[in-house]
Formats: C-alpha cells, sequence, structure tokens
C-alpha cells in the first residue's frame, strides 16, 4: 500500500517510515500541506491508501490540508496531533478524517489504525448495513443508498464512519449494541484501542444531530438508540 505521510519534522519522518517500510507499506513523504495536496494530485499514479497527517505543519493547519483532501478525495485519513482533548478530535472528524492517534503514540497503534481505515470498502460500494432504502426514527430520516441524513428539513453532514455508525444503531432501536460488536461492524477490528475512537465519533454524533438523548450509553457494555417522538 503506498502511504502519504505528512510530516515536516524530517528525523521524525525518516524513522516512521523506515518502520512502514518494514511493515510493507511505500511511503511518500510530504514536508508541507502544499507538497501533500501536489502528491495527490496525479491521477495515472498508483493511489494512495491511507493519509497521516500531523496537524503541526509551517504552511498550513493541518485541518484546513484535511478539509482540503476531503473535497478532492474519499481517501482514508489519519490525523497525528498532541492535542488529546474531545473538541479538537471532533473537529478533525468533522473536516473529514477517518481517525486520530495522539501523540506520542505507539507504533503497534498506528499500524492497527492504519489497517483498520484501509479495510473500508471502496467509495460508493457501501451502501449501509441494510438493504432497506431509508430507516425513519421520528424526525431523523437515514437514506442508506445515497447516505444522506436529515433531521426535519436540515440535513445533517456526516463523515463515513459517523453514518455507518448511526445506520448501525438505528437498525434495531433500544436494542443495546456492545462496543466490541460495534467495532468489529464499523471499523472492521477488534482491536481495543478503537473504543477511544467510538467514543469521539459518539460525541460528534450527538453534536451534529443536535440530539444529545439519541444515542444512549449503556455503562460498562455499549451504546443504544433511543429514537425521539415524531
Amino acid at each position: 500500500m503506498r502511504l502519504l505521510l505528512v510530516e515536516d519534522d524530517d528525523h521524525v519522518a525518516a524513522a516512521l517510515s523506515a518502520v512502514l517500510a518494514r511493515h510493507g507499506f511505500q511511503v511518500v513523504h510530504a514536508r508541507s500541506g502544499e507538497e501533500a495536496l501536489q502528491a495527490l494530485l496525479p491521477a495515472e499514479r498508483e493511489p494512495f491508501g491511507v493519509v497521516l497527517l500531523d496537524l503541526g505543519l509551517p504552511d498550513q493547519d493541518g485541518y484546513e490540508v484535511c478539509g482540503k483532501i476531503r473535497k478532492r478525495s474519499a481517501i482514508p485519513v489519519i490525523m497525528v496531533t498532541a492535542r488529546s482533548d474531545v473538541r479538537s478530535r471532533i473537529h478533525g472528524l468533522n473536516l473529514g478524517a477517518d481517525d486520530y492517534v495522539v501523540k506520542p503514540y505507539d507504533t503497534g497503534e498506528l499500524l492497527a489504525r492504519i489497517h483498520a481505515v484501509a479495510r473500508r470498502r471502496p467509495s460508493g460500494e457501501d451502501t449501509g448495513p441494510t438493504p432497506l432504502a431509508a430507516l425513519l426514527l421520528g424526525p431523523v430520516r437515514i437514506e442508506l443508498p445515497t447516505r444522506r441524513v436529515s433531521v426535519g428539513d436540515h440535513e445533517v453532514q456526516l463523515t463515513r464512519k459517523e453514518f455507518d455508525l448511526l445506520a448501525l444503531l438505528a437498525q434495531r432501536p433500544g436494542v443495546v449494541f456492545r462496543r466490541e460488536q460495534i467495532i468489529s461492524e464499523v471499523w472492521r477490528t477488534s482491536w481495543e484501542g478503537t473504543g477511544r475512537t467510538l467514543e469521539v465519533h459518539v460525541a460528534s454524533l450527538r453534536s451534529k444531530l443536535r440530539l444529545p438523548a439519541l444515542i444512549e450509553t449503556v455503562r460498562g457494555v455499549g451504546y443504544r438508540l433511543v429514537p425521539p417522538p415524531a
């Protein structure tokens, strides 16, 4: 797999590139946001499987770069950041990032996250977890073929994983989904560290839908969707 590493520190990039190469990745290193965007342009080359994007870039804010990447491509993006607060993570997910890794990170954790986001089906093939055309839950409408979500007359923009998570819970309203089951079906991995990513995605959904009670946390077990009144 080709991987685009966006990192302005040459020492960090060299060490990480060596590790990734040992695990079978072909790494292309970009030292700035502009270099990263240029690297993604040539359509005739073998496409990248993942972008590993550091937020501390010299020319552009990493969030801005992520937004530009998402406008032109569905390529999975993993943000690398020293900001561990939930708001920063939600902001990154809202811009279209698929995952994040907080510095300092374990190499095994990073590799697991790269493989997890790369396992997704190519864009356009995933039409939702059920053959139904739409799911109606009070004012919430989830259109599975088009992957569109609306609350009342307002359409809500969700990332790929946010939609997959919401669609999964919406299949069986009121039923508790175990964290392990959600991680397996949405992220297609059994790696335990993905649990924190799940929490951030749930928080982001509650914020975007403006229905904080829609997804209920069942302490020690998982989550369930509680349909609001119409």
